[in-house]
This record gives structure tokens, C-alpha cells and sequence, in this order.
């Protein structure tokens, strides 16, 4: 073997070393949650409450079968346990869309990177208004949008966890927001099920949080192979 051949095949070794992982994992709920709350006002709304035969109620606790917990924001920090910045890909990403429908907020929790452009859409034949409330120095926004009206564009500047969307025509509709400076983040579904992509290798701090139950986190390792990382939130 010659040293060019030597030389490919040492960054062929290298390449394969660094290769990006992913995390996965289960979240579960141990116990029972408290029950759901009906969003009473809603009927006694001219618009919104022909919508419905029965009040729709709060998603607080959102538990599927065997405990499947949907709605926990799994993401990343570094080794130590302190948040990884700088590393927003955001601009580059298609926008994520919050709508309003059923005079309700859907999705309720989501997320997103800094930069990253959010869309907000009016699909109700009534006035809403986007008002959001951050603690971590992000802009504050408060826009009506007409029934049919366009769209609402937005990018905000700074990591924060569940930041407040709400209507004030309508006191009952809220939803939260995780802004991240990386790309390394995900939200767990029906099945409880989450995947972080491309992780590169290294030491880091895996966070599970619940708006309700708080935060959990385990210290992993990522190399060359994908990681399973669980967690369990209990109702005490």
C-alpha cells in the first residue's frame, strides 16, 4: 500500500469515527394525571361555540397507551449540562406553522430554532389575536389577524423555554413555544416516541421537560452508534 492509499484510507477510518448519530427514546407517565379541564367559555362564543356539542377540554396530559407520554421537549445540552448555543441552523430550515382552529392554538407545544421563520394562520371565520409573552428578552408580539387575513411571520433572537402564545379575544386559547439555539431537539409523540438526528459524537446532557412535571435528564455519550435514552415522569 503506497501513501496515497494509506493516506485515504486514515480519513476514510476518520470519517466513519465522526459519523453523526441519533438519540432515541421513550417517554412514559407512571400514575395517573389530573383531569383534563373543559374549556367552558367557548360555548357561550357566537363563532366558536357552534363548533362544538360538548366543551373540548385542556391537553395538559396528553397519555396514550401503556403511558405513552406525548408533549415532553427532549433536547440537548453539553456535557455539563449547560445549553448549547451558537449552533442554530434556523434560517436555513422551512418555517414551522402554528394555526388557529376551533378557536384552539394547534399544535399547543412546539418548537423551533432561533431564526427560524414561525407562520401563524387564522383558519377560523372570527378575529383572533397573537399575543405572545416571553422571559427571555424575545420580542413581544401582540397582532390581531382577521378571518381570512394573511399570515403572521415571525423569527425570535433567543433560546427560551415555553414561551406564552395567547388570544386575547379569545382568553381560553394558549400555546408554548421551546426556542433553540442548535438543531438538537425534539417533542415526543402519540406512542411517546422522540428522535434527535445527527448528533455528532461527544458527551451530553439529555433533557426530557414536561410544562407540568418538570425536567429530567441523563448524561450520554454519542460515538458512532445511535443511543437509546428513556425517561419515566410519575404523578405524585
Amino acid at each position: 500500500m503506497n501513501f496515497r492509499s494509506s493516506f485515504y484510507m486514515i480519513l476514510l477510518g476518520a470519517s466513519m469515527t465522526l459519523r453523526a448519530a441519533d438519540i432515541v427514546g421513550t417517554i412514559t407517565l407512571q400514575g395517573t394525571p389530573p383531569a383534563e379541564i373543559s374549556i367552558t367559555p367557548i360555548m357561550d362564543d357566537a363563532t366558536c361555540g357552534p363548533l362544538y356539542q360538548t366543551p373540548p377540554t385542556t391537553h395538559f396530559y396528553v397519555v396514550g397507551a401503556n403511558g405513552a407520554f406525548a408533549d415532553v421537549i427532549v433536547s440537548l445540552k453539553d456535557g455539563s449540562g449547560q445549553p448549547i448555543t451558537g449552533k442554530s441552523t434556523g434560517a436555513s430550515q422551512p418555517p414551522v406553522v402554528l394555526d388557529q382552529k376551533g378557536c384552539l392554538y394547534s399544535p399547543q407545544i412546539f418548537a423551533f430554532q432561533t431564526g427560524q421563520q414561525l407562520i401563524v394562520k387564522n383558519s377560523d371565520n372570527c378575529i383572533h389575536n397573537v399575543h405572545t409573552t416571553s422571559k427571555a428578552g424575545n420580542p413581544e408580539h401582540n397582532d390581531a389577524q382577521m378571518a381570512g387575513g394573511a399570515d403572521l411571520t415571525y423569527t425570535f433572537p433567543n433560546a427560551e423555554m415555553f414561551m406564552k402564545f395567547q388570544c386575547d379575544v379569545h382568553p381560553w386559547m394558549f400555546a408554548w413555544a421551546c426556542i433553540f439555539d442548535n438543531p438538537y431537539y425534539a417533542i415526543s409523540d402519540k406512542d411517546g416516541k422522540f428522535v434527535i438526528k445527527n448528533v455528532p459524537p461527544g458527551k451530553y446532557t439529555v433533557s426530557a421537560d414536561h410544562r407540568k412535571l418538570g425536567e429530567q435528564t441523563q448524561v450520554v455519550d454519542v460515538a458512532d452508534k445511535d443511543v437509546t435514552v428513556n425517561f419515566t415522569f410519575q404523578i405524585k
